[in-house]
């Protein structure tokens, strides 16, 4: 079966940095655009960035724009997300997804989701 997976998540202070990934098996990784989002607790899952499938194209949330970079090696099968200076509003459960059709927020596009990294912000 397809399987997406993240990991990289931990504890980390305010203004410090994580770098997660997520590898993909049982799919063509280089067919899919691929997208970070997230969700913490009593909130609503939302949109993080997006990389196009070749990675010429990427996109992120304003909330992260500046801080947060997505990049993905094919080669590997595997997509990444480096985050600086965080903030406790980063908080959250990190989730990898994959679409094939090209990026967007809309998440029911994305037919493959991984089972979610923690990230956890102290101040």
């Amino acid at each position: 079966q397809v399987q997406v997976m993240e990991s990289g998540g931990g504890l980390v202070q305010a203004g410090g940095s994580l770098r997660l990934s997520c590898t993909a098996s049982g799919l063509t990784f280089d067919d899919y655009h691929m997208a970070w989002f997230r969700q913490a607790p009593g909130k609503e899952r939302e949109g993080v960035s997006c990389i196009s499938w070749s990675g010429g194209s990427t996109y992120y949330a304003d909330s992260v724009k500046g801080r947060f970079t997505i990049s993905r090696d094919n080669a590997k099968k595997t997509l990444y997300l480096q985050m600086n200076s965080l903030k406790p509003e980063d908080a959250a459960m990190y989730y990898c997804a994959a679409s094939q059709l090209v990026c967007s927020w809309y998440q029911p596009q994305y037919k493959y989701w991984g089972q979610g990294t923690q990230v956890t912000v102290s101040s």
